[in-house]
């Protein structure tokens, strides 16, 4: 009878998969000696260099502090800087984050296939669309 409870249990089972997706992203990233949330991260800053800190936050959907330890990190491990433009802190790769690009979506790429090889292609991306669309319901009726 608990068995069919927790099936039918967002709760229960979004947790049951963030466990199984997380240590299949962990596995995948490993190459890159980041966690999933770092190269993630990182990812953003590729795409737009001198992004700021509110930006991250929302597109990685991260609490600002969340987002500051994380910045802390990899520019302790020298990936990435800081530069300041009036009140804004913008991010930007160093020379030596940017040798990691490849890596990182390399290890990406790894994931997706890993997942979509047990899910098939089309039905990973779908649930993934799909998960998002219903985090975005559910934080804005939270």
């Amino acid at each position: 009878m608990l068995d069919h409870y927790l099936k039918e249990c967002l709760y229960f089972t979004a947790n049951r998969l963030g466990r199984v997706i997380t240590k299949m992203a962990e596995d995948e990233f490993a190459e890159s000696g980041l966690s999933p949330t770092y190269a993630f991260l990182l990812m953003a800053v590729y795409e737009k260099e001198g992004i700021s800190q509110k930006e991250l936050g929302e597109i990685l959907h991260l609490q600002p502090s969340t987002v500051t330890r994380l910045i802390e990190k990899l520019a302790g491990k020298g990936l990435i800087y800081s530069r300041t433009e009036g009140r804004l802190s913008l991010i930007c790769t160093t020379d030596k984050g940017k040798a990691l690009e490849a890596v990182i979506h390399r290890c990406w790429n790894n994931l997706r296939s890993r997942y979509g090889a047990i899910l098939g292609e089309r039905e990973g991306d779908e649930l993934s669309f799909r998960l998002d669309q219903a985090c975005d319901r559910l934080e804005n009726k939270g």
